[in-house]
């Protein structure tokens, strides 16, 4: 079989796994209901109770995806993909022996074991499948990867609120157990890395495969780190509670299916869109405008009361939060090499998870004491705006020439990523390596 074929296959399998692990953002359909009172099925636990499970999957979620890259790497991605889906099933069935009275199931269940398969099957997806391919496609492969976790609620979310009309909250969760365990466990066994080049080949492939000790020598490393915890609080504060406020900001006027589906489909395209135009003009340019976009969108947000409005809305957030997903990945590939693309992402990928566990529970804090969202949004916009100007400090170059007392600032992208074979620190402020 030719490797371009092996390696849209292994590409396809990432996107299937991506689309059952992708209920993660389903998870405001759940939080909905879960709030409701026992008379209209629901557990009647507050929006903080409601968010835990969701906000302790992010955690597990991101903090799996350190070990999780070392062991695809060390292992292979078929194995961790298998290991991952087995989880993600067998936490949606203990999460379905939660009750009005005892919450530990969904937090053990959704949050502990789902949270930890959702890091070993998304760490083991996108390096097998980058691997595949020639470094100008770097981010239009990762985009279609991880595009499969952002579109996921278009199915799932319209599927989860039939079987919670049907089978309630418990049997919902033994339903999804049962069908994504067949076919995750099946697309698990479809992702594997490319065979081993020799030496002299692999180095024409890529000139840095850094070691995550040199990727953290590097001040280039905390600053993308600090862009994505800043990107990611907004895009899963809203995610995590989109049902919730398009209740309470249009007085349940408003059906949250349709948003939640446009905020999916955005959330996907913005994953591709972003990796396609940043292999061609750069990801910190386009990480940059994607932030300041999405700082606009949030402080308009607390205005959004009509489906119009949170069609926008949602729009936005999606396609800007979607794009980080596709971005930031692809910058730790530019910059520190394909060959420790697991381990080296998945150290960077828990800023995700601080975003993730930061932003849903500041809303849910918020909204509890104050009824409103508004300065949730608020805190949001802050934090996007300092990620643009982090971004764009990247393409700022600081050189001193201590013998002569001249210091040099040169704006623009620099030619190349440090060779990881140094032993000294990398250089920065550095912008990302050019794919094209």
């Amino acid at each position: 079989m030719a490797a371009s074929k092996k390696g849209w296959i292994v590409t396809l399998a990432g996107v299937g796994l991506n689309l059952a692990l992708g209920i993660l953002y389903a998870w405001s359909i759940f939080s909905k209901q879960l709030t409701e009172p026992l008379d209209k099925g629901g557990f009647g636990w507050t929006r903080t109770q409601a968010t835990l499970p969701y906000t302790l999957a992010i955690a597990c979620f991101a903090l799996m995806m350190i070990p999780a890259g070392r062991l695809q790497d060390k292992l292979g991605p078929r194995r961790v993909a298998t290991v991952g889906a087995a989880l993600t099933g067998l936490g949606l069935f203990v999460a379905s022996l939660a009750t009005p009275e005892r919450a530990w199931p969904s937090l053990v269940g959704f949050g502990l074991l789902c949270g930890t398969g959702f890091g070993l099957g998304y760490a083991a997806a996108t390096p097998a499948a980058v691997k595949w391919f020639p470094p100008e496609k770097k981010g239009l492969i990762t985009g279609i990867v991880v595009a499969g976790f952002g579109i996921a609620p278009v199915y799932i979310s319209p599927l989860s609120k039939w079987l919670l009309a049907t089978q309630g909250i418990g049997g919902s969760f033994r339903t999804l157990a049962i069908a994504f365990s067949v076919a995750m466990l099946g697309l698990a066994q479809l992702i594997q890395d490319p065979p081993k080049v020799a030496p002299k080949a692999a180095a024409k492939v890529s000139a840095v495969d850094a070691t995550w000790r040199q990727m953290l020598r590097s001040p280039t490393f905390y600053s993308l780190y600090l862009q994505y915890a800043f990107a990611a609080t907004a895009g899963l504060m809203i995610i995590g509670h989109l049902a919730k406020i398009i209740a309470a900001q249009s007085g349940n006027s408003v059906k949250p299916v349709l948003v939640l589906q446009l905020l999916a489909v955005c959330n996907a395209a913005g994953r591709v869109g972003a990796g396609i135009v940043s292999d061609r003009i750069g990801r910190m340019i386009t990480v940059a405008f994607v932030c300041i976009l999405q700082a606009f969108n949030m402080l308009f947000f607390n205005s959004y009361a009509t489906e119009a409005g949170f069609l926008v809305g949602a729009a936005l957030v999606g396609f800007n939060y979607g794009a980080c997903l596709s971005l930031f990945p692809s910058s730790a590939a530019d910059l520190w090499g394909t060959k420790n693309l697991g381990l080296n992402y998945g150290v960077l990928f828990t800023a995700w998870g601080v975003g993730g566990v930061f932003g849903p529970l500041l809303a849910g804090w918020i909204a509890d004491a104050n009824g409103s969202y508004e300065l949730a949004y608020q805190v949001a916009a802050v934090l996007l705006t300092l990620a643009t100007f982090l971004a764009l400090l990247s393409y700022v170059v600081v050189s001193v020439d201590v013998a002569s007392r001249a210091v040099t600032i040169r704006l623009g992208r620099a030619d190349a990523a440090p060779a990881a074979s140094s032993p000294a620190p990398m250089e920065a402020p550095r912008a990302e390596q050019p794919a094209s």
